[in-house]
């Protein structure tokens, strides 16, 4: 290999170490929970998509380990050539049925399942509008469309209508607003209600990715749509298995059959990836029934998240406004995030820090997430374990 290369990469890893800007990764020994255990110490977890703590249950896991004695452990194929199994259809079914579509069709992850999306479904002549915060995949997947690209701020209806506006005077021939669900690194949710009469007025579709939705917001856990009201205004829906559901790994899409459809003749990410463990999907149908009847663990949860941002506040911390169990503690500065980090870890506390390229520059922070998995002690030993080292670091 050409030295000068290595040299370059070394130089690059460097800058970033120099910048504060390294993510280093941490060892978990043993199941994902409210607490976990690291480096032969037990901490309290509050970073993971947990939400309704259902990644260690027991009755997914008996229902994991069923499918891997009666349908095995891989299906070292992709879906049609000879990987589709009886469980994956009605995974998929059971997915569109829960959330009210005609089908689903599944992915290796919701990455997938974004970077499948435009490809498929638009042409050149057509167009995506897309909020500026939404996630990397969908910025990825909108990159692999050749439709004609329009953005807007945030939430910014006004934006909104003026990009469909320019879209219509552009002659597109279809247009695609999409959006999150909840903004992953916000916790906000999307206006859906509003981007759904802007969609009716200039006949566009929406999309949204719900995978810090589903499962634990709206009714029975149906996500964003269902708590907003935006209901059958939504046209396509897509998440993930891989954070309330089980917390495994695995995306899909759900939407009308035609669309479904079409995605199964030409999405290349489903064409060209293995099939989903036969475990896994046993595991997320045994999650969707749970999370669809889990009323008790959205409103521990939500208990949850309102103690604990009730705390931070009164506490001192700049935290960002939000109805979900995500919840940002501002720092601004990278490396000051990765301080508080190191001094929460240091009491047991389990976060990590956010900063450039996942977060703009100047906004660093400690994203926290809530679990069901957590108990009334645990939100109180977090809330302590914030003031203890927000006053360790100056920051309150």
């Amino acid at each position: 290999m050409d030295s000068g290369f290595l040299d370059h990469v070394t130089s690059v890893l460097a800058e970033i170490e120099a910048a504060g800007l390294r993510k280093v990764e941490r060892e978990i020994s043993g199941p994902q929970g409210g607490r976990i255990a690291v480096g032969g110490r037990e901490m309290l977890n509050l970073c993971a998509n947990n939400y309704l703590g259902l990644a260690n249950h027991p009755d997914i896991r008996r229902a994991a380990a069923g499918a891997l004695d009666s349908h095995g452990f891989g299906m070292a194929s992709v879906r049609f050539i000879c990987g589709t199994q009886d469980l994956h259809r009605e995974l998929e079914q059971r997915i569109a049925k829960y959330l009210g579509k005609d089908d689903a069709i599944l992915f290796a992850a919701c990455f997938d399942a974004n970077g499948a999306l435009f490809e498929t479904l638009l042409g050149a002549e057509d167009a995506v509008i897309s909020d500026s915060l939404n996630h990397a995949s969908i910025i990825d997947g909108v990159r692999l469309s050749k439709a004609k690209r329009y953005r807007y701020d945030t939430s910014d209806m006004d934006a909104l209508e003026t990009q469909l506006k320019q879209a219509e005077a552009d002659g597109c021939r279809f247009k695609l607003i999409i959006t999150d669900g909840v903004f992953s690194m916000d916790g906000h949710v999307a206006k859906l209600n509003e981007i759904c009469a802007l969609a009716e007025r200039f006949g566009a579709l929406v999309a949204v990715d719900d995978c810090h939705a589903t499962g634990h917001l709206g009714e029975k856990g149906r996500g964003t749509p269902a708590l907003t009201g935006a209901g059958n205004g939504v046209d396509i829906v897509t998440g993930t298995l891989g954070k309330t559901l089980g917390g495994s790994m695995g995306g899909f899409i759900a939407a009308a059959q035609p669309i479904i459809d079409l995605l199964r003749q030409r999405a290349r990410p489903y064409l060209f990836s293995n099939s989903l463990a036969p475990a896994v999907a046993a595991g997320s149908l045994k999650a969707i029934d749970i999370a669809e009847e889990a009323d008790d663990l959205r409103a521990k949860l939500a208990g949850h998240a309102a103690k604990f941002r009730k705390g931070l506040s009164e506490a001192g911390f700049s935290l960002i406004d939000g109805q979900t169990p995500i919840i940002p503690v501002m720092l601004g500065d990278a490396v000051l995030a990765q301080n508080m980090a190191k001094e929460l870890d240091a009491r047991g506390v389990y976060v990590a820090g956010f900063f450039y390229p996942v977060v703009p520059q100047g906004k660093a922070r400690i994203r926290t997430q809530m679990s069901a998995a957590l108990t009334d002690e645990d939100v109180d030993f977090a809330i302590a374990a914030f003031g203890d080292a927000g006053r360790a670091l100056g920051v309150i």
